[in-house]
């Protein structure tokens, strides 16, 4: 029987935990924490977005870093697979707005509590607070690394077969996602993608964004150009805050904010219209309050809590009476109104992303298996490796589907 080490007890963790004691492994499951599932405690509010609804294939066109390395892993376990463990252990699952995939208490921590008591029947060794401090490894007569145990906290070195790193990113680094099998990675020389904060809030120049600080948009469109260029180009809801801007369609963004230079990103305020469709509109409007300013007549276009920014944006004066405003100035409010700009100058920290975008080189790895190339025997899964994705389930699909093919290929005889 194969004596497999599971670093990190996360969705990954836990999941090629329950796939490689299946597989007729002896299975011991590592946690620093005092207790299993930690960030998943928090995910999608404390509601857990378990994974989609959506078919399989699609999941591709959500998946941003390497979608390519994931067709094995998808195919070998579906979101359909996830809901089937889920609810067999207690959990049943509903189906929400975007196809997203909830706990029907919405209590993340009855995803967290089938998951343990899977791995309990399985006879999963499950070890909290520990920590591993260093991956052992031998070279065979050519040369090649391979695994043979772990050096834990508390001195001990155990053997092992087969080692999966399932450690996690950088976000949240209190939940314990700090780093750790980047660490293991490079002193083994394998490539380490540099980590990156993901789905997380951006930071915008001036103070505009305070001055509009709790201001929710709904039905915007939203586009992210890096040096002139097009990055990402959505429509849906955002929210302004003292340091910029976050909300659904920010954090999208922010997966193709991945490069240096100028940043900027435009709010379309009426996407539903055209500009000749918007400017007949604002014509109307002013048509059927001459006398108004122009500052009253905006209520009827933008939320409240933004007309002083836009107006001030304008060159000309918010108290300008309606029948003043000449065919230049219409233009010049449609085409704000069309393509709001804010420069945007960095990402908000690891603490605030939901993700991590970079980390274990894929190509240092096997698709089919989740093996490393240059050291037999070690196995890697769900966030510690170059894999991200969009909101909706779509993350944690990749640590499930990641975690179940390193465990059964771990246990593979």
């Amino acid at each position: 029987m194969k004596k497999i080490w599971i670093i990190g007890g996360g969705p990954a963790g836990m999941m090629a935990a329950i796939s490689a004691s299946e597989a007729g492994a002896e299975v011991t499951l590592v946690e620093k924490n005092e207790k299993l599932g930690k960030k998943l405690y928090i995910t999608g509010k404390g509601r857990c977005n378990v994974t989609n609804a959506a078919p399989m294939e699609d999941f591709f066109g959500e998946v941003v870093s390497n979608p390519k390395f994931l067709f094995s892993a998808f195919r070998a376990f579906t979101n359909e697979d996830m809901k089937r463990v889920l609810e067999e252990e207690g959990c049943p699952l509903k189906e929400e707005r975007g196809a997203r995939y909830f706990p029907v208490s919405d209590r993340s921590s009855d995803v967290t509590a089938a998951l343990q008591r899977r791995m309990k029947r399985d006879g999963v060794r499950i070890r909290l607070n520990t920590e591993v401090k260093e991956l052992l490894t031998e070279e065979d007569p050519e040369g090649k690394k391979r695994v043979t145990g772990l050096r834990l906290s508390d001195g001990s070195t155990p053997a092992a077969d087969a080692v999966i790193l399932a450690t996690g990113g950088c976000s949240y680094p209190s939940t314990g996602s700090t780093g750790d099998g980047y660490a293991f990675a490079k002193k083994l020389d394998l490539q380490v993608t540099e980590p990156v904060p993901s789905l997380v809030p951006l930071e915008c120049k001036g103070d505009e964004c305070r001055k509009m600080q709790g201001l929710a948009l709904k039905n915007v469109g939203f586009r992210l150009e890096l040096d002139g260029k097009t990055r990402y180009d959505g429509f849906g809801e955002m929210l302004f805050t003292h340091f910029g801007i976050s909300g659904p369609l920010v954090l999208t963004a922010s997966c193709y904010y991945n490069k240096p230079g100028k940043a900027v990103g435009i709010i379309d305020l009426k996407p539903a219209l055209t500009p000749e469709e918007l400017d007949k509109r604002l014509l109307r409007d002013l048509a059927e309050q001459p006398k108004k300013q122009w500052k009253n007549v905006c209520g009827g276009l933008l939320p409240s809590g933004m007309i002083p920014v836009f107006c001030a944006r304008l060159s000309f004066s918010e108290e300008r009476r309606a029948c003043d405003i000449t065919g230049a100035m219409r233009e010049e409010a449609v085409s704000l109104l069309k393509a709001f700009p804010l420069e945007i100058t960095g990402k908000r920290p690891f603490a605030e992303a939901i993700i991590t975008q970079g980390g274990l080189g894929v190509k240092g790895f096997s698709p089919s298996t989740m093996e490393c190339k240059q050291v037999a025997g070690l196995y890697a899964a769900g966030e510690v490796l170059d894999l991200d994705a969009h909101t909706g389930g779509f993350n944690l699909q990749i640590a499930w589907s990641t975690g179940f093919l390193a465990g059964k290929s771990a246990a593979a005889e």
